[in-house]
């Protein structure tokens, strides 16, 4: 299934036509930092895309199908967003853990509201939705896998447990991100320098325990 990556801007009035894409850009108008995808109504989601409720049924199943179909776009939105992040950091020669970090943070407020859907529905959604979010951070820990071990590769070393310091970076990142959800944004500076190191004591020490199996016991 195809989706746009940016919100669709509403009309005024009902809609001839309309596609799944109209209504997943008007759920995200809906939601916010301090709105759960799930407490939508299937009312609210119409009406903001213009069009009769039982038009709605053409498209989806349920509203529940359309909540797993935002947080499918959510997470390709932001591994896209962090992706291109890593490649100018490059470009501008700035440490990539920190440009990701830093992009990754500021997805908080940006257009869309991808990343508080994640840190959200993740928590609070149904055992349906959680378990669409552990899918999309599944896919964040294989692309990251992918890059630690070309990051290794041209550095000439051997990566250290890959998939296992992915998965726990990822989990860091979401984690903290939930908290910078909560705090007032003058923080996030503050938080940033503090994932910034804890990333590199998690990367740091899978090599020493690549050099050193016996720190393991």
């Amino acid at each position: 299934m195809s989706h746009s990556e940016h919100p669709i801007k509403r009309t005024v009035g009902r809609k001839a036509t309309i596609s799944q894409d109209h209504l997943i850009a008007a759920a995200l108008r809906l939601v916010g930092p301090h709105r759960s995808i799930s407490s939508l109504s299937l009312r609210e989601i119409t009406r903001e895309a213009g069009i009769a409720p039982n038009s709605f049924y053409r498209h989806f199943k349920s509203t529940e199908e359309l909540a797993i179909c935002v947080i499918e776009l959510a997470g390709s939105t932001l591994r896209k967003v962090v992706g291109q992040a890593r490649y100018r950091a490059q470009e501008l020669n700035k440490g990539i853990v920190r440009m990701s970090v830093e992009t990754f943070i500021e997805q908080l407020y940006a257009d869309g509201h991808y990343l508080p859907i994640l840190l959200r529905e993740g928590v609070i959604g149904s055992d349906r939705f959680k378990h669409a979010v552990r899918q999309q951070l599944s896919f964040f820990e294989q692309e990251l896998t992918e890059d630690l071990i070309a990051i290794a590769d041209r550095l000439g070393r051997s990566p250290a447990a890959p998939a296992l310091i992915a998965r726990a970076i990822t989990r860091l990142v979401f984690a903290m991100g939930a908290d910078a959800l909560e705090m007032p944004k003058d923080q996030h500076p503050l938080l940033i320098d503090q994932m910034v190191i804890m990333i590199k004591m998690l990367v740091t020490g899978a090599h020493q325990l690549q050099k050193h199996p016996q720190l393991a016991n």
